[in-house]
């Protein structure tokens, strides 16, 4: 089972346990299990609210008794010593150590050292093994997210005004694609970011799925851009596809020798983008001129505009981002009378593979050789003929 969290209005512990509470887990199973940590006074509540014409489930923690801030040590030991599944312990613990790196490295204290303040250790604690409770019910296997959307603004908190995102929430979201939302206020909390950025796969648009169920969690503000729930959507994945987000950034240019074109692109390709192209195109005033559009990653689309306004003529580029769908691939290699060779291995829609030959591989090998390109790329092929089962490093590109 996959789930996809879709974050148009960001996330939280409480609004991921009330997605999950939403698609089918159960309070009392969920309390069955929180009861085997050697935890006490407070008590949990579940009520379907509406937020923006949406609804959904609203989740709380309420704590009746006087709580100690507990360190990451305890609460891992906690875990650990508790009659918890192992599956449950793993997710749990997992999330806990990515939540714990990030208000170390904010704090500068050694890992065992960070702790949890009173209240929001009883919340984080709760949240994140309800978490790992809920996929465990449910039977989800797999997570995937949108972009986050992330607030502005400032937070109040037991180490003063902090700016938003939160300095923990802002570590644990780096490398992560993220948006501004036009309203203030706290949008990603650490729990929520250290949940998600623990399980997700990959984030962009919706993964190709039978659609079993949607689940709503509710948060506890009220925003004006969007209403503030959590959508959780669970369904059957179809290996089929990928799909992942991506950058074009382009440019239109009339200018510029035509002897510079193909250093941009070499520069480009260096920096690790996905294409690089240029297409004859008609300008204004008639002039013929050149596009050019770059495909890239979110993290690299800043440093293909710089290297852009370096090395051309133009005094502007556009950007947008765009969903890609994708074949599942592998590079593997093959055994060839000329050596080892990279190929890239393509499941089809069909579920059948074919194999393609890595171009710089190949290359490499002919001028060694002194040989025809093609006849590297035949050997290539006739050779995982004969090799049914080539040896997989199952590298991911």
């Amino acid at each position: 089972m996959i789930a996809y969290f879709q974050c148009f209005s960001g996330i939280s512990g409480d609004m991921v346990l009330g997605a999950l509470l939403d698609l089918g887990l159960e309070v009392s199973h969920l309390e069955e299990e929180l009861s085997k940590l050697p935890m006490e006074g407070y008590s949990l509540s579940a009520e379907r609210l509406k937020k923006g014409g949406i609804t959904g489930v609203r989740f709380r923690v309420d704590v009746h008794k006087e709580q100690h801030s507990r360190k990451h040590a305890r609460i891992r030991q906690m875990i650990e010593d508790s009659q918890l599944s192992p599956e449950v312990k793993d997710v749990s613990l997992r999330i806990f150590r990515r939540l714990a790196e990030a208000e170390a490295h904010v704090h500068g204290v050694e890992l065992e050292e960070v702790h949890f303040h009173e209240v929001g250790a009883v919340d984080s604690i709760i949240d994140i093994v309800g978490t790992a409770v809920g996929f465990s019910d449910l039977g989800i296997r797999r997570v995937l997210a949108s972009p986050l959307t992330v607030g502005s603004g400032f937070v109040e908190t037991q180490h003063g005004r902090l700016p938003l995102p939160a300095p923990a929430t802002a570590k644990l979201l780096v490398d992560v694609p993220i948006r501004a939302s036009r309203v203030e206020g706290e949008r990603v909390t650490p729990t929520g970011a250290a949940i998600v950025t623990t399980l997700a796969e990959g984030y962009g648009a919706i993964p190709f799925m039978t659609l079993k169920a949607v689940g709503y969690g509710v948060g506890a503000r009220e925003y004006q851009d969007a209403p503030n729930v959590l959508r959780v959507l669970l369904g059957d994945a179809e290996e089929t596809w990928e799909t992942d987000r991506s950058v074009v950034v382009e440019t239109n240019l009339d200018d510029m020798s035509p002897e510079w074109y193909g250093f941009l692109m070499e520069r480009l390709f260096n920096l690790g983008v996905q294409d690089v192209f240029f297409s004859p195109i008609q300008m204004k005033k008639n002039r013929p001129g050149t596009l050019v559009r770059v495909i890239c990653s979110e993290r690299l689309a800043d440093e293909v505009a710089r290297v852009i306004f370096m090395e051309t003529t133009t005094i502007g580029v556009r950007y947008h981002t765009v969903e890609r769908i994708k074949l599942p691939r592998h590079t593997t290699v093959v055994h060839t009378p000329y050596g080892d060779l990279n190929v890239k291995v393509v499941k089809g829609l069909d579920g059948g593979q074919r194999v393609v030959p890595e171009y710089e591989s190949c290359v490499r090998v002919a001028r060694e050789k002194g040989i025809a390109l093609r006849e590297v790329y035949q050997a290539v092929l006739e050779s995982n003929k004969a090799d049914e089962k080539p040896h997989q490093n199952n590298k991911i590109d």
